[in-house]
């Protein structure tokens, strides 16, 4: 039970590697902060890890907007006290176009979630982290922070920031003890990839693409990004900060 007692804060907990990850951390004895968009379903994943009411809080929240993220913190505060790990998970991927015809609004929704959604989140949860001098902050990028992918350029540019802002935040946040890394999957096989295949017109033959340019032949399941998630924000990685964690099958290696 290596997070006995300790507080985790996942946001976009429902999703694929958000749920993953919170049941990897219930099962090692954390006590949960759960942010979905609709607070019915994270007190259903709550329910569904068979988290008693006093080691959970389900959190409805826009990490878009800075009044959410900074009450969602405080909410938080109020019930537990503190925040020893945060997973800074959520994000969209807007929709696959090209830059000449890409819209304003599939610009801001996906820059609100990914980079206003992180840097907010990093502003309300470093300094509880500072005053504790300790803690943990693992934030998700993606491949497509270190290269680039036709027709999504929004996503591709929102993961590139999420990684300076991990850069940034690191630095600002050694002096106190705490840490701050990222990650960066490939393809993980969730409802995001669902909605990128299908927008190719060819599910099943976009598939295959995405699973040909990695070199394990599949993509990754949410359990095995859970388990990277986990080790950053334990002990076990306590030298590790600033840092940026490929957990790609092989997909940048060539």
């Amino acid at each position: 039970m290596e997070f006995a007692n300790k507080v985790v804060l996942i946001t976009g907990a429902t999703g694929g590697i958000g749920s993953a990850t919170a049941k990897l951390f219930a099962e090692n004895g954390a006590i949960l902060a759960l942010q979905s968009t609709r607070k019915q379903s994270a007190e259903a994943l709550a329910e569904k890890l068979q988290l008693p009411e006093e080691r959970f809080i389900a959190l409805e929240a826009d990490v878009s907007q800075e009044a959410d993220v900074k009450e969602y913190v405080e909410a938080v505060l109020h019930k537990f006290g503190r925040i020893d790990a945060f997973f800074n998970n959520a994000g969209v991927e807007g929709k696959t176009q090209p830059i000449h015809e890409t819209t304003a609004d599939n610009l801001e929704k996906v820059f609100g979630v990914n980079v206003y959604g992180v840097f907010y989140g990093l502003k309300y949860v470093l300094p509880v982290m500072v005053a504790q001098k300790s803690g943990s902050i693992i934030n998700t990028a993606s491949v497509a922070g270190l290269t680039g992918f036709p027709g999504m350029a929004p996503y591709v540019a929102s993961k590139h920031a999420v990684i300076g802002l991990t850069r940034t935040a690191a630095l600002e946040a050694a002096a106190a003890g705490v840490r701050v890394n990222a990650i960066c999957p490939a393809p993980v096989n969730t409802r995001m990839m669902r909605a990128i295949e299908a927008a190719s017109g060819n599910p099943e033959e976009a598939r295959k693409s995405f699973q040909s340019v990695v070199p394990l032949s599949r993509y990754a399941e949410p359990e095995e990004i859970a388990q990277l998630v986990y080790f950053l924000a334990s002990d076990k990685s306590s030298f590790i900060t600033g840092g940026t964690y490929l957990i790609d099958g092989g997909m940048t290696a060539g």
